[in-house]
């Protein structure tokens, strides 16, 4: 079955897309979108460096809501800062260190990061255990280190890396 669908979720999720964005719900665009959906997947498969296993779909799903939610309050924030004027602003490097170990869990945080309003992840060290992010005003840098690890770090480890003790 995992060769002629290599990845159920992401089929699933192309279907939906196709979907959102073609904004009709008829059989013609619900066969293209499962064919996209299937053929997608099944040729892009053999460049996909390992097998993603979500080890705590609820945790995925409180964590997104949590980006959600940062997403629109940075927003607001940087737009309070850009109206404040430059003058005010505290930017400031910090370095992040890693407790993640796979390659797509230091990816998505990086994502995370960057799509999170007045943050960027601006480098990440070639041994992977520092990631080194920009934020666009920051009084405390211990405290924005703190607050990454906290809210995206934490969830991320257990979403990806950590075994589930109830198997």
């Amino acid at each position: 079955m995992r060769r002629l669908l290599p990845h159920p979720l992401l089929t699933l999720t192309l279907v939906i897309l196709w979907l959102l964005l073609v904004n009709q719900l008829s059989a013609g665009h619900l066969v293209l979108g499962a064919l996209l959906g299937w053929l997608i997947p099944f040729v892009t498969s053999p460049f996909w460096p390992e097998q993603i296993r979500i080890r705590h779909p609820l945790t995925l799903l409180h964590y997104l809501g949590i980006l959600i939610l940062d997403i629109v309050r940075g927003s607001f924030h940087v737009a309070r800062l850009i109206l404040r004027g430059p003058a005010r602003l505290r930017p400031v490097f910090v370095e992040v260190p890693l407790a993640l170990k796979t390659d797509l869990a230091i990816s998505l945080l990086a994502n995370t990061i960057s799509l999170t309003p007045g943050t960027v992840s601006a480098h990440l060290s070639a041994d992977k255990r520092t990631l080194i992010v920009h934020t666009l005003d920051t009084g405390d840098a211990e405290a924005l280190v703190a607050e990454i690890k906290q809210r995206y770090e934490v969830p991320l480890k257990k979403i990806f890396e950590e075994a589930d003790e109830s198997c």
